[in-house]
C-alpha cells in the first residue's frame, strides 16, 4: 500500500468513527514528532500494539479485501497463561461495504464482534477441522447477545446495528459490510495478530508500505523504528 492511501484511509476512518460518538484515546492524534518526543513513556503502547492498523492483507486492493482497525487496549500473554490479570483486548474497526475480511480463525482468542452502527455486518461461519481446514459437515453454534443460534456450515449471520456475536477459538469467520460501511467493535481475550491469525488461504496480515508521502499518523507497524 502507498503511504498516501493509508493517510487518506486514516483521515476518513477517524471521521467515520467520530460520527458515531466514539472518542479515540489521546495518542490517536499524536503527530510523528510527538511520538518521537514521547518514546520513553510509551513502552506499554508499543508492547500491546495499540493504535492505527490498516491492512490490505498483502493483496493490493484495500477496497476489495482489507480492514481498518484501531486497537484501544490489549492485555498480556503472561497474564493469560497465568489465568489472572489483564486478560482482555478491545478494538474498533471499520468494515466497508462489500470489503472482505478474509476467512480465518484464532487458536487462542475468543471474541465478541459487535455492530456499532452503519450497515449490516455479514459474518460467514464454519468450524475448522483438525487439519485447520473448513469443516463442511459440522454445524456452528454461536451466541448472539446471549441467544444461542445454530448455523449450517458456510451460512451467513447478519448483524444489525447494536447486535453482536461471540466467536470461540477455532471458529472460521469472514465478514464484510452490507448496505453501508459498518463500525465494528471487538472485545476479546488477549490479542496477538502476529501469531494467532490462521487464514484459510496464505496471505499477509500486515501490508508492505511504499513511502510516497510523509506519515499522517503512525501505524502499529511503524513503532519498531522508534524503539
Amino acid at each position: 500500500m502507498k503511504r498516501s492511501e493509508i493517510n487518506e484511509i486514516v483521515r476518513q476512518g477517524q471521521s467515520f468513527i467520530e460520527s458515531f460518538g466514539f472518542v479515540l484515546p489521546p495518542f490517536a492524534h499524536w503527530s510523528v514528532d510527538e511520538w518521537a518526543a514521547r518514546t520513553e513513556s510509551c513502552r506499554e503502547i508499543f508492547r500491546a500494539g495499540l493504535g492505527w492498523d490498516i491492512t490490505d492483507y498483502g493483496l493490493g486492493d484495500y477496497g476489495k479485501t482489507g480492514l481498518f482497525l484501531f486497537t484501544v487496549r490489549n492485555g498480556r500473554q503472561e497474564d493469560l497463561s497465568a489465568g489472572k490479570g489483564m486478560l482482555y483486548a478491545e478494538k474498533i474497526m471499520i468494515s466497508k461495504k462489500d470489503q472482505l475480511a478474509p476467512m480465518h480463525y484464532h487458536e487462542a482468542k475468543a471474541e465478541d464482534i459487535i455492530n456499532r452502527g452503519g450497515g449490516d455486518l455479514a459474518v460467514k461461519l464454519y468450524h475448522s477441522n483438525d487439519d485447520g481446514e473448513l469443516d463442511r459437515e459440522r454445524k456452528v453454534t454461536v451466541y448472539t447477545d446471549g441467544v444461542e443460534r445454530t448455523f449450517a456450515p458456510g451460512d451467513i449471520l447478519r448483524l444489525k446495528p447494536g447486535e453482536s456475536v461471540t466467536l470461540l477459538p477455532r471458529v472460521y469467520h469472514a465478514f464484510w459490510g452490507e448496505k453501508d460501511d459498518v463500525l465494528v467493535g471487538e472485545v476479546s481475550t488477549v490479542n496477538d495478530d502476529h501469531v494467532d491469525n490462521y487464514f484459510l488461504n496464505p496471505i499477509g496480515r500486515f501490508p508492505e508500505i511504499e513511502e510516497d508521502e510523509l506519515k499522517h499518523r503512525l501505524l502499529v507497524g511503524d513503532y519498531e523504528a522508534l524503539q
